[in-house]
């Protein structure tokens, strides 16, 4: 299975380099859900440096995702991720637990804004998407003349997610067939192998679509496995 992931990456290693921006709130919302979890990590956290290890995780992503967060274009969900932000850098430096949990609940009040705030944000996203594919559309005989164009934007998309098909085949069954316990490791090492490089800032937006689409297929297995296993 593992080489069958590699293999994928190779093959759309040509795909992946000319996309052009289209999916930065889709970006943004996947490194949100990795900012929460290590934020939520902290509060439960009962060592003060696990504390600041998550934290520290959370506020780097934070950091990561920013460019996502401009380029998506909506303000209020910038905003509220900037006062999570500021909240957790005050809990870092916080000196108690307490004072320090305090903190990092209202970072997580703001990360949880900033996603309701990309959600009502994504009908706007949606008449951009069908505005680009009517532009694809009346542009199809002029694009048809030059077959070496290079592939981007929905096209481009399109074979991302064909491709992905027989991976997502395999995932089904490797949770099918494996114990519970094994195809819960693996397909969470995938979950986790495509947050983290969604947070890379060096990622072509071929890679990013790639790895959020790998993700969002991963989060499907997994809650299919929640509701198979005891």
């Amino acid at each position: 299975m593992k080489g069958l992931i590699t293999y994928l990456w190779l093959a759309l290693s040509p795909l992946l380099a000319g996309m052009e921006p289209s999916n930065a709130c889709d970006y943004a919302g996947s490194n949100l859900s990795f900012i929460k979890t290590n934020t939520q990590k902290a509060i439960s956290a009962d060592k003060i440096k696990m504390v600041h290890y998550y934290a520290y995780k959370a506020l780097s992503a934070i950091d990561k995702s920013m460019e996502q967060f401009k380029d998506c274009g909506c303000e209020f969900a910038m905003q509220s991720i900037e006062e999570g932000e500021n909240y957790l850098k005050k809990a870092i430096k916080a000196g108690s637990i307490l004072s320090t949990r305090i903190l990092l609940k209202k970072a997580l009040e703001h990360a949880n804004s900033s996603q309701e705030a990309l959600a009502d944000h994504a009908e706007i996203h949606s008449s951009e998407y069908g505005n680009d594919l009517l532009a694809v559309n009346t542009k199809e005989m002029e694009e048809k003349k030059n077959i070496f164009r290079p592939i981007a934007g929905k096209e481009l998309e399109a074979r991302i997610d064909a491709s992905l098909i027989d991976f997502e085949l395999s995932l089904q069954k490797v949770i099918s067939t494996l114990p519970c316990e094994e195809a819960n490791e693996y397909v969470s090492q995938v979950f986790e192998r495509c947050e983290l490089e969604l947070l890379k800032s060096d990622l072509t937006e071929g890679k990013k679509y790639y790895n959020l689409r790998t993700k969002e297929i991963a989060a499907k297995a997994l809650v299919k496995l929640g509701n198979q296993c005891p």
